[in-house]
């Protein structure tokens, strides 16, 4: 942290020099830096997880971040970002439990999952990149922030995924295009950065088809990833995407999402989506043991809402089926599942034959800066035995949500507050095993989240 506060101070007093150089001199190349926008980030997050017949786990993290963005130059500007990450106070998140054996799944993602006993002095270098900018298109090239429907920032702990590669996006008043190709990644949750198949692994592995345990971390090759992707808005009412994301020497995935958009004249809205995934080679190994996705295997998901707007509120059905066919898969290091029935604390990655039934309402406040979100979502699984289609043997669950922000105004402007609670109540039989119901259902979680941006 020693090093990152004497870089952030060296970048504050070289922005400051540059500044009062600039002021004397707005021809010379120092105006680059001169001219530029200086962002700070501070965040608290509680995090504290309690499962039937064992002790509460918890954790409190604070941390901060400081970017600096140049001026463009003959529509060239750079970017360069840093965080730290230290811990308060914490339970004893390298002991595993006494009941099923594995280690704490929640509260150490706020910290180096890679490495569990480190939770202090965490620092990553995380945004470096030359980004071109003119008209309506935009090239980046280094280290940045992305979102996609299956690689995104996930911010859910203290810092979110980032990826290095060549990004381009072209836009236009009602559509954009986006091109680009990933060979680095370093996901929330950890400091460092990983080759594209080093990257797959960092999180829990879970189980080969075959129920033995999965043996693809550090085992997989693959030179990056190829995206291309559109967004279309030009259809009146409609917003459609269409993305492919080609994984070398390991899986193709193509997304495809068509959405009706709400207006005061027509407060209705739905949605489809699908998915459909394939092994590439033999999946990223040779050695069915050691392979990411099984050459045997495909996947296809479909999904469905409908909802409607109502003043302050906001209200949609949600519906999820993922086929027989195969296991869903895509590297929760990357990215959350881009499924409506998405609810923050768990994920359907890893599984085939599901259908999940979810209720949404978002509640915006019209006189405070003010936003409830709740969901109640039904997954219904195949059993914890039926490995080719559970990768991480999980139960069929109830879940319930409850997410509140609040986003100060006047003189705390910056200043942002969010409490998180879900519950995951099993519904189906994990036969009082604890590796089929610790961390996974029957247990609740609470995050209290405090951030300022300056």
């Amino acid at each position: 942290m020693k090093k990152l506060f004497a870089a952030a101070l060296l970048l504050c007093t070289t922005v400051s020099y540059a500044q009062h150089q600039a002021q004397l001199d707005s021809s010379s190349l120092v105006n680059l830096f001169g001219a530029g926008t200086l962002h700070g980030h501070l965040r608290s997050f509680f995090s504290s997880n309690f499962n039937k017949s064992t002790d509460v786990e918890y954790a409190q993290a604070i941390g901060g971040g400081i970017q600096f963005i140049s001026k463009p130059i003959h529509h060239i500007k750079v970017g360069v970002s840093g965080i730290f990450i230290n811990d308060l106070f914490s339970s004893d998140l390298t002991k595993a439990n006494a009941l099923s054996g594995a280690i704490n799944r929640y509260e150490i993602g706020l910290y180096d999952i890679t490495d569990p006993s480190k939770k202090t002095n965490l620092n990553r270098l995380e945004e470096l990149y030359i980004q071109y900018q003119k008209n309506k298109t935009t090239i980046t090239l280094g280290k940045q922030l992305l979102n996609t429907p299956f690689i995104n920032l996930q911010d859910g702990r203290m810092r979110p995924s980032v990826v290095q590669g060549l990004w381009i996006q072209h836009k236009n008043k009602e559509n954009k295009w986006y091109a680009g190709w990933l060979n680095r990644f370093s996901p929330r949750s950890t400091v460092a950065w990983y080759k594209t198949g080093e990257s797959i692994g960092l999180y829990p592995v879970g189980l080969n088809i075959d129920g033995s345990k999965a043996g693809y971390k550090n085992a997989l090759e693959s030179s990056g990833v190829a995206l291309v992707g559109a967004e279309i808005g030009s259809i009146k009412n409609y917003k459609i995407k269409i993305w492919n994301q080609y994984v070398q020497n390991m899986f193709n995935s193509v997304f495809f999402q068509i959405d009706k958009t709400p207006n005061a004249k027509q407060p209705y809205y739905y949605g489809l989506q699908i998915i459909t995934q394939t092994a590439v080679n033999k999946g990223g190994n040779n050695d069915p043991a050691k392979t990411y996705f099984n050459p045997g295997q495909s996947s296809l998901v479909l999904g469905a809402r409908v909802g409607k707007k109502i003043n302050s509120w906001d209200y949609a059905l949600n519906y999820t089926r993922i086929t027989k066919q195969g296991r869903y898969l895509m590297p929760r290091e990357w990215g959350r599942d881009p499924m409506y029935t998405f609810l923050m604390g768990e994920r359907n990655e890893g599984l085939g034959d599901v259908s999940a039934y979810v209720v949404k309402a978002k509640y915006t406040a019209p006189k405070l800066p003010l936003t409830i979100n709740m969901g109640a979502g039904y997954f219904n699984l195949p059993s914890v035995t039926n490995f080719a289609l559970n990768k991480y043997s999980f139960p069929s669950y109830m879940q319930y949500n409850l997410d509140i922000r609040y986003a100060f105004k006047g003189f705390w402007k910056g200043w942002e507050a969010q409490m998180i609670y879900f519950y995951k109540d099993a519904t189906g039989n994990t036969y009082n095993y604890p590796k089929y119901y610790i961390n996974k259902v029957d247990m609740g979680h609470f995050n209290f989240i405090v951030n300022f941006h300056f």
